[in-house]
This record gives structure tokens, C-alpha cells and sequence, in this order.
């Protein structure tokens, strides 16, 4: 599949918020002058869930009247798509239109039951069609020319018939609740003219940001060749070489939201200590929203704090990661501290329900230069129940509202429950120069 170079657009949700608050005192000592940074580096991919399915038999096949289940997240405005071969054919394959089958209506309903009409049936292009059948040969004749993947809408280029692919196939959701659902594909070919087995295929969830899909074709494209591995599902049942592709695919995505940064000094870390609940000072709004602008009002009236900066990106105010060759965000702050002083910055998972980066227990020395990246920590506020990150219904940057709940603040495990993150110094890269 052709690389795609995919336009960003800000995430509106995330607030813009610039303050600072300095506190003088007249016996001031020496002062030292530094830069925070702060920068997205994460090396972020366009799917946020993808694998592959087979039957669990004796043989991976799905036969006539065999059903294979595909479990995922999603939130509103995501798809699922997948891709599985015409078995007696020569390189037809079934799978979706792109973006793939719809699992919410647009009011956030989870879309439950037959969704067997969103199934087409697809000429992968690059070899002649034979009578559809036990006897097809394998590979058969190659086309002359690679030719463009296009729908089989009743008959192939060759003037064989077909039947349509919901008759072929059913396709039906399942709400498992949290987000999750259960994608169940039946063939149903056997009480048609058109009996066939189903290859093992691939399945795959786009990440959406701003609204868009970042990948709104992670399989096929209608109108182009066939590319990265979908022929040899469409020709041969072999899922292997698009598997390992759409692996490649999937992982992490996420922006930062406006970074808090808090000078103190003479007391503990001000915006949160592990092992104790939010304390309804602000932080939930930036851990559920990435609003930083409630805890650093609260901040500038505490005893101790000297300085406290929300810093947020040019343009789109949150932090974008790495997106193909174009670098992540990153903000800046000149800092003027003193011995004695600590630091301590905090910032929104943006694709999850309440997860929030910051510097591990009481802060870092103020006065310390270098890469500090390895002083950051995930942590769950603990205020919203979770989701698949980025795959969530109630995550409220995906136009959803978080489901409350009420537990101490903890550090996210890795791996979790839902997925495996990079290292914290590949996602969150924290400087002072």
C-alpha cells in the first residue's frame, strides 16, 4: 500500500492555557538560568489494534458453516476492517469497504447484530479468474499487467457469476461493554452456488485524531494495486506477509497536552503523591482532559511554589508525536531557580480516560542540566475507569465522557491490561539546558 502523507488537525479539545506566577523575596540567592524542554518523540503508528484469525480447527480454513471471532476496542468513529481470501477462486478476497464496518451510530451507540451488508467481494488484480470452485488451479494464469484491486459486483472481468458477499458471509457485533466488542464472521457459503472456504486474514483498527482517521485504508485501496502482503492472502490464503505488516503498523499513538511545570521549594511535590486519591485541586482536569489551567490556579496560591508555567505547543497547543518523517512537538521555558529548588512537571496521556506523565516522586533538583527524561513517570489518577488508549468510548478526547470512579493514584503498569507502551523516554523527552 501506498504510503499515505496524512494532514494533522489540532485537537480542539485540549485548552489553550500560557500562565506563570513568580514570588520575589528580597534575600534572594544566587540565581541560576536554564531552558526546559520538553518534546513528543514518540515514533508514533496509524493503528491503534490490528492481528490475524484462523480457524481454530484441525484445519485454519473456515469452511461452510465454521465462524471465527475477532476481539477489539474501539471508540466512536472508528472501524474495523479485515481481509480473507475467495478460497476456490484464483485472487478474489472478501473485506469491507474502507473504512471498514461501523461499530457506533453516531450518538455513541455500540452498533450490535447483522452488519453482513457492509461485505464486498474484491478482484485483488494480478491473476485471470477461473470458474469459481473446487477446481480452480493454483496460482492460475497471472495477468498480463498488474492490474487495480476493484469490487466483484456480481460478475469478475471474466464474466463469471457470483452471488453477493453478505450471502456469502455474515458478519455480525457483539457489545462486550468498556468499549470492547466481538466481531463474529460466518461463512455461509455452503447453501449458495458459490460454496467456498475462507483463508486465514487480518484484521485492523485505524487510530483517529481531530476527528479523522489516520489510516482510513489499513488494508486495500480500490483503484490501486494490490501492496504489502494482501496478494498473498488473495492468491494463496497466506496471512503471514500482511501480518507482519500491519504489525508494523500498530502500537502508540498519542499527544501531550499543555505542560505544567512547578518550581517549589521546602516542600513535597505539589501535584500529586502516589498512593492518594486526587485532591480535588486540579489535576483530574488534566489527567481526563488536559486541562492544566485549574491545578495551576490552585498552584500559584501555595506556600512554597515559586513559579508555575502551562506550556503549550504553536499552532495546535498539544504536543503531536512523531508522525513519519515529521518530528514531534516540543515547548520551551526560560527558568531562573536557586539552590534548594525542585521541579516537577505534569501532562495527559492525551488518548486515554486519566493516565497523566510526570516527574516521579518529590521532583527533580531545579539546578540539574541534562537529559532528565528517566525522572518521568506514567501514573492512572485513578478518577476515570479505563479504556484501550485511543480506543476508548468514554475518553474524553475522543468526544467522550469519562466514566468516574474513585482509586489512589498509581503507577501504570507496562504492560497493562490493554497494551504494551514503549519505554517512557521514547514517548516523553524532558531537557534542561
Amino acid at each position: 500500500m501506498k504510503r499515505r502523507h496524512l494532514a494533522w488537525l489540532p485537537l480542539a479539545t485540549f485548552p489553550l492555557v500560557m500562565v506563570a506566577c513568580d514570588k520575589n523575596d528580597d534575600n534572594m540567592p544566587e540565581t541560576i538560568s536554564s531552558t526546559i524542554t520538553i518534546e513528543n518523540v514518540l515514533d508514533s503508528k496509524p493503528l491503534v489494534e490490528s492481528g490475524s484469525f484462523q480457524h481454530n480447527g484441525s484445519s485454519p480454513l473456515i469452511m461452510p458453516g465454521e465462524s471465527v471471532n475477532i476481539e477489539f476496542s474501539a471508540a466512536k468513529g472508528q472501524a474495523v476492517s479485515f481481509a480473507t481470501m475467495y478460497g476456490w477462486s484464483n485472487d478474489l478476497f472478501f473485506a469491507p469497504e474502507n473504512p471498514g464496518i461501523r461499530v457506533y451510530e453516531d450518538d455513541g451507540t455500540p452498533i450490535e447484530g447483522d452488519v453482513s451488508s457492509s461485505i464486498r467481494l474484491w478482484d485483488n488484480g494480478t491473476r485471470i479468474n477461473q470458474v469459481p470452485g473446487e477446481l480452480v488451479t493454483h496460482p492460475g494464469t497471472a495477468e498480463a499487467s498488474i492490474k487495480n484491486i476493484t469490487e466483484v459486483n456480481g460478475t469478475d472481468a471474466q464474466g463469471n457469476s457470483y452471488v453477493p458477499a453478505a450471502d456469502l458471509m455474515k458478519a455480525e457485533l457483539h457489545y462486550n461493554g468498556n468499549s470492547r466488542f466481538t466481531l463474529t464472521i460466518t461463512n455461509t457459503s455452503g447453501s449458495t452456488v458459490n460454496p467456498t472456504p475462507f483463508s486465514p486474514g487480518v484484521w485492523a483498527i485505524s487510530y483517529i485524531a481531530g476527528g479523522n482517521l489516520l489510516n482510513p485504508a489499513p488494508i486495500f485501496e480500490p483503484g490501486k494495486p494490490s501492496a504489502n502482503g494482501l496478494t498473498n492472502i488473495a492468491e494463496m490464503g497466506d496471512n503471514s506477509v500482511l501480518g507482519e505488516y500491519i504489525n508494523t503498523q500498530t502500537g502508540i499513538f498519542t499527544p501531550l497536552s499543555p505542560v505544567l511545570v512547578v518550581v517549589y521549594n521546602g516542600i513535597e511535590n505539589p501535584i500529586y503523591k502516589t498512593g492518594e486519591k486526587d485532591r480535588s485541586q486540579g489535576l483530574k482536569e488534566l489527567a481526563q482532559k488536559g486541562d492544566a489551567s485549574v491545578l495551576a490556579a490552585y498552584l500559584k496560591t501555595v506556600q512554597g511554589v515559586t513559579n508555575v508555567y502551562v506550556l503549550a505547543a504553536a499552532n495546535s497547543t498539544v504536543l503531536l508525536p512523531k508522525i513519519g518523517t515529521q518530528a514531534g512537538s516540543s515547548v520551551s521555558q526560560q527558568l531562573n531557580v536557586t539552590k534548594g529548588d525542585k521541579l516537577a512537571i505534569a501532562t495527559m496521556y492525551g488518548l486515554s480516560n486519566d493516565w497523566f506523565f510526570a516527574t516521579t516522586g518529590n521532583g527533580i533538583d531545579a539546578t540539574q542540566k541534562g537529559d532528565l527524561s528517566s525522572s518521568i513517570g506514567l501514573f492512572d489518577n485513578g478518577t476515570a475507569i479505563n479504556q484501550f488508549p485511543g480506543a476508548g468510548i468514554t475518553q474524553f478526547n475522543l468526544a467522550g465522557t469519562p466514566l468516574q470512579e474513585s482509586k489512589a493514584i498509581e503507577a501504570v503498569p507496562n504492560p497493562n491490561a490493554f497494551t504494551t507502551l514503549p519505554p517512557i523516554p521514547e514517548i516523553i523527552k524532558l531537557t534542561i539546558n
